[in-house]
């Protein structure tokens, strides 16, 4: 239950990333790249999660292209 996020998150998840900001795939990392600009805490790190979680995902489709 805990891996759906709103549509608010990935949207502005998806603006920050095309606007050219590196993400990694480690949460603290992203946390701290997020900062303090986030409207709540909450939502820093829901969007942090979301964001270290999309990056891993986009690194296996690589590999599985790349073995392939």
């Amino acid at each position: 239950m805990g891996k759906i996020k709103t549509k608010q998150v990935k949207r502005a998840s998806n603006e920050l990333m095309q606007n050219g900001l590196e993400f990694h795939d480690n949460f603290e990392k992203n946390k701290n790249i997020l900062g303090k600009e986030m409207p709540s805490k909450k939502m820093r790190n829901k969007m942090a999660g979301y964001l270290s979680r999309f990056i891993k995902q986009k690194k296996k489709e690589a590999e599985k292209l790349i073995v392939k």
